[in-house]
């Protein structure tokens, strides 16, 4: 496996960086420490950085705007020099402390389960950042806890880069492509950039710059370096078989069969495989917290699926699951969405969806007035308060769209 190179920059670039909210305030200040005469815009406030006016007024040698902004933005349609995404300008300030092997990871949904079953493989010293917060390994301490944007990718980078060891990061609708391994963990698609792009060509076009892209089956994208999921790895229920680069074996874990963990233990199979290393310990692998992680509390079983990547499939799968784990099918269904700030959002049909499916004894919706009355709840934490104040048997299902 050969990393593709990566170009230097000229000094002294006159460099426009838009949007300031979703990491670009951190980047311009990079990009100033490399040397560049930045300006930064906050396309969505009006606040931090300079006026869209003033941007306006000024010429520039390059744009960095974010994946998600609307192309139509007047800065964009004004400018005439080339634009870049935030992850292609993160892969340029990485350019002298990138880790050895730096593993990127993004998706619609399993990203953060993707991220620790590889992590579960590792050896020796490393960073595994996601949006669950960034951890040093061995010792798995906690470094920070911050966003999953392009550029917060870079203190993790160095980090790593710094400890001599091993960067696993998962980032928000793209890849820098500056690692030796880029995973796209889902082919979901939706609509981003003011409904004007599709984010699932943005990631593949942003993953094709990978040294070696692992996709999951159906993804639209080929190439030398594109690695298609079911050409190393294949699944039948809790057993994974794995043939790549010389590396070949079987593991077997419960949890592969369910829909939420087997392509994320199949994907961290194969990016195992890439880089030589033996998945077989992913037998050992267990539930992470929001991610379908059950417990008891009392006579109770609590199934916790809330987490960023939640929605109505993986609502439904964790309906099944407790009915499965309890023998009844009482459910009382804790669903919604906590934060707005998550990219895909959990639609209000969606919920519907679920809950028509589902058909849970009671409900409790988080984050939006239900018509008809009800329960509702503000947060993850007072829906579940309520949740264990109306079930008495069977169990509890988390399905709330939250950073945790």
């Amino acid at each position: 496996m050969q990393r593709k190179p990566l170009r230097n920059w000229p000094d002294g670039l006159r460099v426009l960086v838009l949007d300031t909210i979703h990491g670009g305030a951190e980047l311009a200040g990079e990009l100033r420490a490399g040397g560049h005469q930045v300006d930064a815009v906050d396309v969505y406030r009006g606040g931090e950085g300079i006026s869209v006016a003033a941007a306006m007024a000024r010429r520039y040698d390059l744009v960095a705007a974010p994946v998600h902004l609307d192309p139509n933005h007047p800065l964009l349609q004004s400018s005439a020099a080339p634009c870049i995404t935030h992850h292609e300008a993160v892969r340029q300030v990485l350019i002298s402390s990138l880790p050895r092997p730096m593993i990127e990871i993004t998706g619609a949904r399993g990203k953060t389960t993707t991220a620790h079953a590889l992590a579960h493989l590792m050896q020796g010293p490393g960073v595994l950042h996601t949006s669950t917060g960034s951890l040093e390994y061995p010792e798995k301490s906690m470094l920070w806890r911050k966003s999953i944007t392009p550029a917060s990718v870079i203190p993790a980078a160095r980090r790593a880069h710094a400890l001599g060891g091993w960067l696993i990061a998962e980032e928000s609708i793209g890849v820098t492509g500056a690692g030796d391994v880029a995973v796209l963990t889902s082919g979901e698609d939706y609509r981003i950039a003011g409904g004007r792009k599709s984010a699932l060509a943005e990631k593949c076009r942003l993953i094709a710059a990978a040294t070696t892209a692992i996709v999951p089956r159906g993804t639209p994208i080929s190439g030398s370096n594109v690695l298609h999921l079911e050409e190393a790895v294949e699944c039948s229920g809790s057993v994974c078989r794995y043939c790549w680069n010389g590396v070949s074996g079987t593991f077997t874990n419960p949890l592969c069969e369910l829909n939420g963990y087997r392509t994320p233990l199949m994907l961290a199979a194969a990016a195992a495989c890439v880089l030589g290393i033996d998945p077989s310990p992913l037998g050992t692998f267990s539930a992470l917290p929001g991610r379908m992680a059950a417990r008891r509390e009392g006579g109770v079983l609590v199934v916790d699926n809330a987490n960023s990547g939640t929605n109505a499939e993986t609502t439904i799968e964790a309906a099944r699951y407790a009915r499965t784990l309890s023998g009844s099918d009482a459910i009382t269904l804790v669903i919604g969405e906590e934060s707005r700030t998550v990219c895909e959002g959990f639609p209000p049909a969606d919920i519907q969806r679920a809950v028509a499916a589902i058909r849970p004894q009671e409900v409790v919706l988080v984050g939006a007035e239900r018509e008809g009355g009800g329960y509702c709840a503000g947060t993850l934490e007072e829906a579940l308060t309520v949740a264990r104040a109306i079930t008495r048997d069977g169990s509890i299902v988390l399905a709330v769209k939250t950073w945790r």
